[in-house]
């Protein structure tokens, strides 16, 4: 006869031992919720937080036109010669408080020294090129473009086509498309923001190599905003009267004119040795 075969006894859990596991793996999971919660807030926090210095504020000055010219902006040329590129070493250091990029500002300031040799009696300032360099072209980056260092925007800058619409001056095409690309209506071009007409009666190549002007290039750019601005030596942009004249010719609006006077005013402030 085959004995019956033995009955095992129930194994007896640790009923204390099953809650204590479970309280541990509720505060585990709470630790887990928790830390990732902390994780996104930081990086919440992180992507909120600036990343750098706030950018540089220029206040819209309602001023009358004639009625006063910019604040006196500091020559580039009083920077030391001991540096190998004093140019450079300038325009380096009034980037860091006008948030204008370094290749623009030399721009600027090397056709104001020219200025200053070929015609001292127009006083016009670099300041005053960034004035409207900012309002034209945020310093040649607009539009997805932006300033290279070799003074070309990394795309050609080209405005709307002056086609008569609304609050639009009609000026049909006076260069082929040569410097616009456009056949029938003239558009302003390049980082000051040229009408090719106007580019053509005052274009001064900068580097002195020989080479065509090039609109898109902030070095010519620059220098004939600034030889236009001056008029041929007929203004000086150190009075009210001639500062205010010689920019309602580059755009005949006092909206216009006070925008380009609100920055280079802040400009020069801000580029004073403290």
């Amino acid at each position: 006869m085959v004995p019956p075969p033995a009955v095992k006894e129930p194994v007896r859990r640790n009923r204390t031992g099953n809650i204590a596991g479970r309280i541990v793996l509720v505060l585990l999971l709470i630790a887990v919720v928790a830390a990732g919660a902390w994780g996104l807030g930081a990086l919440s926090r992180r992507a909120a937080a600036p990343l750098g210095p706030p950018p540089f504020l220029v206040p819209i000055q309602n001023v009358e036109p004639g009625a006063a010219a910019p604040g006196s902006a500091p020559s580039p040329g009083g920077t030391s010669t001991a540096s190998p590129n004093p140019l450079e070493e300038w325009a380096t250091r009034v980037a860091g408080k006008t948030d204008i990029p370094v290749r623009a500002l030399q721009a600027y300031a090397a056709a104001d020294l020219t200025m200053q040799r070929d015609a001292p009696a127009c006083r016009i300032s670099w300041a005053t090129l960034a004035g409207i360099g900012r309002v034209e072209s945020h310093h040649g980056n607009i539009n997805g473009a932006r300033l290279q260092a070799n003074g070309l925007p990394s795309r050609p800058i080209i405005g709307i086509p002056l086609d008569g619409g609304p609050g639009i001056k009609a000026i049909r095409d006076t260069d082929g498309g040569r410097l616009d690309g456009d056949t029938t209506w003239d558009r302003a071009v390049g980082p000051m923001q040229f009408i090719p007409g106007t580019w053509n009666n005052w274009a001064k190549r900068a580097a002195g190599d020989g080479l065509p002007a090039d609109p898109q290039n902030i070095d010519d750019a620059a220098l004939t905003a600034a030889r236009y601005l001056c008029g041929g030596g007929a203004r000086d942009l150190g009075t009210g009267q001639g500062w205010w004249a010689a920019v309602l010719t580059y755009n005949n609006s006092v909206e216009y004119g006070q925008n380009v006077f609100s920055g280079a005013d802040a400009y020069a402030r801000a580029s004073i040795p403290r």
